[in-house]
Parts: C-alpha cells; sequence; structure tokens
C-alpha cells in the first residue's frame, strides 16, 4: 500500500517539481477521507470509475506512441527493434532459481502468488465478499483471470514501444530532472554528457540502418547491423550506469534508479496537453484503486480478527464502526511513512510484488492447511507460518533467487511444518476454534 501511494509521488515530482514527500501526504490524506467515509462502497465504486479511465488511458498511450514514430518507421519496424533489443522477450524458457522472469518462474511462483493474492488476501476477498450473490462473486474472480494477464501485457508492451521512440528522440541521460539538474554542476557531467550524445548518434544511425539491411532481406547485412545496434545500446546504458554513480558519489541516493520516471517523462514532453492529463489521472487512480482496498482490508482485520475478538467482545455496530475508522485512519498514515522507502526499490511495478512475495507463501500455506488438512490445529499451523517466513526472509536475504520462488518455499515450509508438529508432536494438534472460523 505504500508503494502504491509512492507512486503518485513521482508523478507530481515530474510534472512540478514538487517535494516526494509532500505529495505522498497529499495522497495519502485524500485516499484516507474517502475511505474512511465511504467504506468498501466508496472503494467498489470508485474502483469501476478508475479502471475505465485506466483503459481508456493506456490506449491513448499506445496510439500516441505509435503516432509519434518517424515517418519510415512502421509498426512491424518498431516490433522489430524492440524485439533485437530484448524488450520483446516475453518468454524464456530454460530453468535458472535465480532468472527472476522465466517461464518456470512464472507458471509456478506466479501461480502461488496469484493463489494467494485472489484466493486469501483480504483485499481481493473482502470484493467476493460484497457480491449479491455466489454466481456474482465467482464472476469478479474469473473476470480477474481474464482481464489480468493482457493488462500486463499490454502495459508492458507500451513501455517496450516508448523505448523504441527513444532509439530516435533523444532522452535525457536521467530522466529524474532534480538530480540530473544537479549533477549538470559537477565537472563530471560535461563528458559524460558527450559520450551520451555520442552514443545516441551511434544508436539512431544503427536502427534505421538495421531497419533498411531488414526490408531488403539481406541477412549478413542484417547480422551486422544487429551488432551495431546493440553495441551503441550498451554504450548508452554504461553513460546513464555512469550517471547515476555520480548521483551517489555527489551527495544523492544510494542505489539511485530513474527507471520509474522514464514513461512520465515520455507522458509530459511529448503527449498533448490534454492526453497529458488523463495519462495523470490514470496514474492516480491506479494508485488511489489499490491503497483505499488495502487500508479497508486491513481496518477490517483489525477490528474482526483483534480488537473484536480480544478487546471489546460485547459492543454495539456503532462502536465497531467508529473503530474500523480509526482503523482506517491508522493504517493510512502508516502506509504514507512506508511509503517514503519507496525511492530505495527500484522499478515500482517490481517491488510491489517482491514486498508481497515476503508473505504471500506464509499465508496461502495457512489456507492450505485449514480447508485440507482438518487436523492440523492453530498451533501447528502458527509455527508452521513462522517457519514459513523465515525460510522466505533467508532466501531474500543470502540467495539470489527469483522473489517469485519465495511464494512456493512459503506455502511448502508451512504446510510441511505443521503436518510434522501435527504427526510427531500430538500435543501440538489441538485445535483452535477460532482459526478455522476466521478462514
Amino acid at each position: 500500500m505504500g508503494l502504491t501511494l509512492y507512486a503518485p509521488a513521482i508523478v507530481l515530482s515530474v510534472i512540478l517539481g514538487w517535494p516526494e514527500r509532500v505529495t505522498t501526504m497529499l495522497m495519502g490524506s485524500l485516499v484516507i477521507t474517502y475511505t474512511v467515509l465511504g467504506g468498501i462502497k466508496a472503494v467498489t465504486w470508485s474502483d469501476v470509475q478508475q479502471m475505465g479511465v485506466i483503459f481508456l488511458g493506456l490506449v491513448v498511450s499506445l496510439v500516441t506512441v505509435i503516432v509519434l514514430m518517424p515517418a519510415s518507421v512502421s509498426f512491424g519496424d518498431a516490433m522489430f527493434l524492440a524485439g533485437k533489443a530484448g524488450r520483446l522477450n516475453a518468454v524464456t524458457t530454460h530453468f535458472d532459481w535465480n532468472d527472476r522472469f522465466n517461464i518456470w518462474s512464472g507458471l509456478i511462483g506466479s501461480t502461488f502468488l496469484f493463489l494467494s493474492y485472489f484466493g486469501c488476501d483480504q483485499s481481493q476477498v473482502q470484493r467476493y465478499l460484497t457480491g449479491r450473490s455466489i454466481a456474482q462473486s465467482r464472476l469478479g474472480l474469473l473476470f480477474n483471470a481474464v482481464a489480468k494477464i493482457p493488462m500486463q501485457f499490454f502495459i508492458l508492451f507500451i513501455g517496450a514501444m516508448v523505448f523504441v521512440f527513444y532509439l530516435f528522440v533523444q532522452p535525457p541521460v536521467l530522466f529524474q530532472r532534480a538530480e540530473l539538474g544537479r549533477i549538470q554542476q559537477v565537472g563530471e557531467f560535461q563528458p559524460l554528457a558527450e559520450q551520451y550524445n555520442r552514443a545516441f548518434e551511434d544508436r539512431r544511425q544503427a536502427a534505421l540502418a538495421l531497419v533498411e539491411a531488414h526490408h531488403a532481406r539481406d541477412s549478413a547485412a542484417e547480422g551486422r547491423r544487429i551488432a551495431e545496434y546493440r553495441a551503441a545500446q550498451k554504450e548508452i546504458d554504461g553513460a546513464r550506469t555512469a550517471a547515476a554513480k555520480l548521483v551517489e558519489r555527489t551527495g544523492g541516493e544510494k542505489g539511485f534508479s530513474d527507471t520509474n520516471y522514464i514513461f512520465l517523462s515520455f507522458v509530459t514532453r511529448h503527449l498533448p496537453a490534454g492526453i497529458v492529463g488523463l495519462i495523470i489521472a490514470v496514474i492516480f487512480a491506479a494508485a488511489m484503486s489499490a491503497s483505499s482496498g488495502e487500508i479497508n482490508s486491513l481496518a477490517t482485520v483489525t477490528v474482526v480478527d483483534i480488537y473484536r475478538r480480544y478487546v471489546r467482545r460485547e459492543a454495539s455496530d456503532r462502536h465497531y464502526l467508529a473503530a474500523s475508522r480509526w482503523a482506517t485512519l491508522f493504517w493510512g498514515i502508516y502506509a504514507v511513512t512506508f511509503a517514503g522507502w519507496g525511492k530505495r526499490l527500484g522499478s515500482l511495478i517490481v517491488a510491489v510484488n517482491v514486498v508481497g512475495s515476503l508473505f504471500y507463501g506464509s499465508l496461502l500455506g495457512c489456507f492450505v492447511l485449514a480447508l485440507a488438512f482438518k487436523r492440523v490445529g492453530g498451533t501447528a499451523t502458527f509455527i508452521g507460518m513462522l517457519a514459513g517466513e523465515a525460510a522466505i526472509f533467508s532466501a531474500f536475504l543470502f540467495t539470489g533467487m527469483s522473489y517469485l520462488w519465495y511464494n512456493v518455499i512459503g506455502c511448502v515450509v508451512v504446510v510441511g511444518t505443521a503436518l510434522a508438529i501435527t504427526y510427531l508432536a500430538p500435543g501440538a494438534t489441538a485445535a483452535t476454534p477460532g482459526m478455522r472460523q476466521s478462514v
């Protein structure tokens, strides 16, 4: 939730130059207010409207970037150039634990991630529970399955087309304007900028020559042009890496990355004013949609599973409503505080899944035990979840394993540990009445 609040902070940083801390507080206050006052109904209906804006904005972005391509570069040429640069490598079949994105981590690790997120996460389950019937709730879940992957593919494809656009229109060496303006005053920057300018021109010429060779169906020339194209891209990547390290050496953030600013820079510099407003609305809508649902679900769990069970067992509905609003306020403030760490986590689309994968495996393991192994009690499950989290964080801290595998590790360790305790230490198998009821 903190990461989704950080996203619009980047938007306003690019557009207005406002400090990210101020924009995070602004967005957090807005989301907290309408979630506290409106609850799940406000969350759901605002999501419906925001989703419509998101899809419209994505379509407009793709059409715009294609229209802005040079006249000599067709849509097929853009696909070809993106592919030769490795930007369309959607499926990698080799097995490697440390490769974040291959077909094995995608099919296996992501399956466990999606089972946990869409089947166990309160932020999603609460939406199914508001359906008028079981059929409606099932339809909502099926819609996730149908829409999720095509939408993700569409988003990433737009990014690939923006990459091709920047083959012909020179981007800044760094997309974070504040840091770029600061290092431009440093003596080391000028030779770095000259290297970057030469590398860009080399890449532009290599890209045009590659398109010509591809049209001529000259395989020998095409092979040479591909080598030149990739060499120029490597030189540009080297210049950008050197600029990022210059940011760090001159007092900037450690581990500096401007990945999250690339698409926003394209939007603000090259799209018409009205379209810019629409794309900004898309980003704010996505952030508000995700944040409001998470805040509401955290408040629900806090009141139902903790406050009502252990603090005030018997109270009026009005009292629990007030408690849920205070819990909403607390978790909203907590998320705003965590959002300050967003800039240290690199690409947000990856960071949000990394953070989730640290916990989703254990959550799924708990549900598997409750639904499939009736003899396993609350104590064994709780110990299993502690073991699962220990295994996940060990993999996270001490290995280079892809984060998608954390979901598999957590679930397997939770189930295995709880079953071992149940059958090897029968005294720990006494069922905890509230555990299965809560699940």
